[in-house]
């Protein structure tokens, strides 16, 4: 049964967003009567269609299903160029994480002024959004605005780590596996060149702690979907 995110809930109902009715009636073919999954507030509902081009769903039941991480988890991420970025959104989507950070690093090539932002969002948006109703999520990922490194200096989480390539020692599943509390986390992983040492030095300074991913140098994709995999081994272990 395919899932959409709804708009609003009135009474009975779930409206839908407008770009949804093509996918609904050109794509999954759906006739009037079809039960779909809609999520609205991180609630799951089964809806039933009136009519495939109207935006209006009758609710009929409602479900205890909730296939989110029972951790926090943000990854702060260089910006990279759309292809691999598009993948980036889409895996860590898939893998839930819950808020992605694009941020501007000194060695990134991608460089992105407020009003192409704006447009760039708006597309990431939609990949994450298409993203969590494959994978059966019940919310969205948040993607924020574009951050400075002294920007995720002022983060508040309860663990913060920077991926870095000058530590080799500290691998980042035998770090985890020494943590009883890994409520809400982030990561930081740098463009294609790597952290630039003051960067990392920075972070450093200001609580992150450097983890290592291997003795390979990984793609910056490679590196965040690494990352939330091993998240998702450990938040699986929890429970």
């Amino acid at each position: 049964m395919q899932r959409y995110f709804a708009k609003y809930k009135k009474d009975n109902q779930l409206i839908l967003e407008t770009a949804d009715l093509h996918h609904i009636k050109n794509v999954m073919r759906n006739k009037s009567g079809d039960l779909i999954e809609c999520i609205y507030n991180q609630e799951l509902y089964i809806c039933k269609i009136i009519e495939p081009s109207n935006p209006q769903v009758t609710i009929t039941e409602k479900k205890d299903d909730n296939n989110e991480l029972s951790l926090d988890i943000t990854i702060a991420i260089a910006l990279v160029k759309e292809q691999k970025m598009d993948l980036i959104l889409q895996k860590l989507t898939e893998l839930g994480v819950n808020k992605i950070i694009p941020v501007s690093m000194e060695r990134s090539i991608v460089k992105l002024d407020t009003k192409k932002y704006t447009k760039k969002k708006e597309r990431w948006q939609k990949i994450c959004k298409e993203a969590s109703e494959q994978s059966k999520r019940n919310k969205i990922p948040e993607i924020t605005d574009i951050h400075t490194i002294k920007q995720l200096v002022s983060l508040s989480y309860d663990h913060k780590f920077v991926c870095s390539t000058r530590n080799q020692e500290n691998l980042v599943n035998n770090y985890l596996q020494k943590q009883d509390d890994y409520a809400k986390m982030i990561f930081v992983i740098g463009p294609e060149g790597g952290i630039a040492p003051q960067e990392e030095d920075l972070l450093e300074t200001n609580g992150y702690v450097p983890i290592s991913l291997g003795s390979r140098i990984m793609r910056v994709e490679t590196a965040a979907i690494y990352i939330a995999s091993i998240i998702n081994f450990y938040s699986n272990s929890q429970n």
